[in-house]
């Protein structure tokens, strides 16, 4: 087994607990988990698109769509919040909600068993290397060094493992698979078991196959195992699929038999070393991009140990634990979502369970929108193409449900959604009604193109999804009696509280839509008509942004707000972050600190990543640092997965976009260099974050400020640099480039492909 380094996690015992402990590969499709037994090893693994509901459902299915009209009682309910002011949840879910049908969930595809020689193994190491995406096994038992490594290949769509030995012929095992669906068939042949189905509930195909190659010794079939006896050395190679199409309305496609076979004949024939080599140059092409040194050094303990005793951020080995849980969440964003597939849900990729939490879905009340908030900033644009066409696909149903439930144009989805197009309701009266999320889900698109400029994919993927999320709500905004503003109703604060009309959140996400839309629109030269209504309703929209009676952000129209309120959900701060609506140094973000001080530092996992993005957005660099701290501390599992509780990814995701935003701010146009150092970092270094504007950038910084900055611009353009001491530009050839200063600023026009330096006083 190779040397640790810092961004491997490893541990001195097998893993017997699937969610606190075993450890993740994935390549966006597949995904495995990795207990590293002696005596029986356990590979639990997934394929994305494995669900129960939808079309064919047993329940029946109705996407969430009210199943008879309703015609008045979206006005019924609007006049009484004209009338009353608020409304209780559960009087408004009886109105306009229903109980799900069909609605699915994420399932388990199965589990890989390896039933091992009985030994008393000593020096034992499990480790999952971030640089390699391998995962390892090694330990000693009668003399013999054993070895097995395991990766989930995104170019070949499988998952490989290779057991090994340092001497010949000490390689033994019984390879067979378990699954919890009853409907399944079990048969083996040429050191090839094939587990085949279909889901009891849905009709939904699935097939895994599962090909044993030995060196050496002997394969032995049996009628539902493989067993290999005094082999050098063996590697198995699995894929898996089901019939499922991102097509609506039948969601459904071609038996999986043929792409299985074909993935696993073609892995096969190319050999584990080439396997191996194309995956890690798969992988590293992507997570190489971005290093990032807090001064950490390789722990000498194991990752469990080493988060035990993390102590907030006073000692190389917490730094090493910060920077290890940074490349990590990147690790797992390129691990759960990669072209090809669905986008990475509640739990990424992974799911030991039949009835996951949540059901493993898709939330956009903020958890989806938050897994990919790394992909600009955190260089992982590629990682982004399900989302968009996630997307994209929820279109087609989201406009039946603005039709028949809105009387509106457009399109619309509701709290949570699944792969079946469910873009409706159901009847938790405080997670059931959030039309925002269209709108919200539609800002990544727009953010992606910020990133990187790319004209062509603003007009062919981002625009027409956002033009549709911003018809809807031109057709649905409701005059307000209070002051003549328009406004959100029903509108709901995220799991707080009363409806209402006009809640901050609903209002800055429509700010943000119609900002967006209108200045996409100018891009593309393209609706002069739709840009001039969106700018004239723009005008008129309440901003949503209020300072109440005590200082706070107020999360709603009315001051209701409760100072001694500490609910996870910040949702009025979204004009904070993701938004760019509220600028740093405004009153509304200095009532924004206010918001965040009373509601504390606790919270769930991803609400305390969230708190990372919003104290950094205020550049107070302590304490978005203390939430990391907190979040490290508090809610996260011995292998480093976030828990809400129980395990859930988006808080891996969130506090790796809080990192970035901790080193790199653009979102105002201004490329601000370390906005909110922490004092627990005074001297490293990052490479490879991103700006928009297409602009790649590294610095280096020593006592807290930055020593140097470089950037590469990916296109030509005038480039904005904010940093505190800065001086004068060079480029690549070392001459001085001609910019204008504004205190801290520096501003010059730059060339597609140029490299550019800033200095500081020494």
């Amino acid at each position: 087994m190779a040397a640790p380094d810092d961004l491997t996690l490893w541990y001195d015992e097998p893993a017997i607990d699937w969610e606190t402990q075993a450890l993740p590969i994935g390549n966006g499709a597949l995904g495995a988990m990795v207990f590293g037994g002696t005596g029986t090893e356990q590979l639990q693994f997934n394929e994305k698109t494995l669900w129960t509901g939808g079309p064919g459902s047993r329940q029946g299915y109705d996407s969430g769509n009210w199943t008879a009209p309703r015609p008045d009682v979206l006005s019924e309910v609007r006049e009484q919040l004209d009338r009353e002011g608020t409304m209780a949840p559960e009087a408004v879910a009886a109105r306009l909600g229903q109980p799900k049908s069909g609605f699915g969930a994420y399932q388990t595809f199965g589990d890989v068993w390896l039933d091992l020689p009985q030994g008393s193994p000593t020096d034992y190491r499990r480790e999952l290397s971030l640089r390699e995406a391998v995962a390892r096994v090694a330990y000693t038992a009668g003399g013999v060094r054993h070895e097995r490594d395991y990766f989930a290949s995104h170019p070949g769509n499988v998952i490989v493992g290779r057991v090994s030995a340092d001497r010949p012929g000490q390689v033994s095992f019984t390879l067979r698979v378990s699954s919890p669906h009853d409907d399944k068939r079990i048969s083996v042949a040429d050191g090839r078991l094939t587990m085949r189905g279909a889901l009891p509930d849905n009709g939904m195909r699935f097939e895994a196959q599962v090909q044993v190659v030995v060196e050496g010794g002997t394969r032995t079939d049996e009628a539902d195992r493989i067993t290999v006896t005094g082999a050098d050395s063996a590697v198995f190679v699995l894929s898996a699929g089901t019939d499922y199409a991102d097509v609506y309305p039948a969601y459904r496609g071609e038996d999986p038999h043929d792409a299985v076979t074909a993935a696993v004949d073609k892995a096969v024939e190319q050999g584990y070393e080439a396997l191996k080599r194309a995956h890690q140059e798969d992988h590293q092409a992507l997570f190489d991009r971005v290093r990032l040194d807090l001064g950490q050094r390789a722990p000498e303990v194991p990752t469990d140990r080493l988060r035990a005793a993390y102590g907030g951020g006073d000692s190389a080995d917490d730094r090493a634990l910060e920077a290890l849980y940074f490349a990590y969440g990147r690790y797992l964003l390129i691990a759960s979502s990669r072209a090809g597939s669905l986008p990475a849900n509640l739990q990424g990729v992974w799911n030991d369970s039949t009835a996951p939490a949540w059901s493993g879905d898709y939330h956009v009340n903020i958890n989806l929108q938050m897994n990919y908030w790394p992909v600009g900033p955190a260089n992982l644009a590629e990682t982004a193409q399900p989302y968009d066409d996630y997307v994209k696909n929820m279109v087609a149903p989201g406009e039946r449900t603005a039709r028949e439930m809105f009387g509106a144009r457009g399109w619309v989805v509701h709290n949570e959604t699944n792969p079946f197009g469910f873009t409706g309701v159901h009847d938790w009266a405080t997670a059931f009604w959030f039309p925002e999320a269209a709108a919200w889900v539609t800002q990544h698109l727009y953010e992606h193109y910020r990133f990187n400029g790319d004209v062509h994919y603003l007009r062919e993927t981002a625009y027409p999804v956002m033009k549709g999320a911003a018809e809807f709500w031109l057709d649905t905004l409701c005059a307000d009696p209070r002051d003549g503003t328009l406004v959100v109703s029903p509108s709901y604060s995220p799991e707080h509280g009363d409806f209402t009309a006009g809640a901050s959140m609903s209002q800055q996400i429509v700010w943000d839509l119609f900002t967006n839309v209108a200045e996409a629109a100018d891009v593309l030269e393209v609706d002069t008509e739709f840009r001039e209504r969106v700018r004239d309703a723009l005008g008129k929209l309440d901003p949503g942004l209020r300072i109440g009676s005590w200082g706070q952000l107020q999360e709603w129209k009315a001051d209701l707000d409760d100072p001694g309120s500490t609910h996870r959900h910040v949702s009025h701060l979204f004009g904070l972050h993701p938004g760019r609506q509220i600028v740093a140094d405004s009153p509304e973000a200095a009532a924004a600190r206010v918001s965040l001080a009373a509601r504390g530092d606790g919270g769930t996992g991803w609400s305390k990543a969230w708190k990372i993005n919003f104290w950094a957005r205020l550049l107070d660099g302590d304490h978005a640092h203390k939430m990391l701290s907190e979040q490290l501390t508090h809610s996260t599992l011995d292998n480093l997965w976030d828990t809400h509780p129980p395990f859930q990814i988006d808080g891996n995701f969130g506090a790796v976009a809080g990192i970035a935003e901790m080193l790199v701010q653009s979102h105002h146009g201004v490329i601000h260099v370390l906005p909110a150092l922490p004092s627990a970092w005074p001297t490293g270094s990052v490479s490879g974050l991103r700006a928009r504007g297409d602009v790649t950038i590294g610095v280096s910084w020593r006592d807290g400020a930055a020593e140097q900055i470089t950037l590469h611009a990916g296109r030509t353009g005038e480039i904005t640099v904010r940093a505190a001491g800065a001086e004068g530009v060079r480029d690549e050839r070392g001459d001085e480039v001609v910019a204008h200063r504004s205190g801290d600023t520096l501003t010059w026009s730059a060339r597609v492909g140029g490299s550019y330096t800033i200095g500081t006083p020494a």
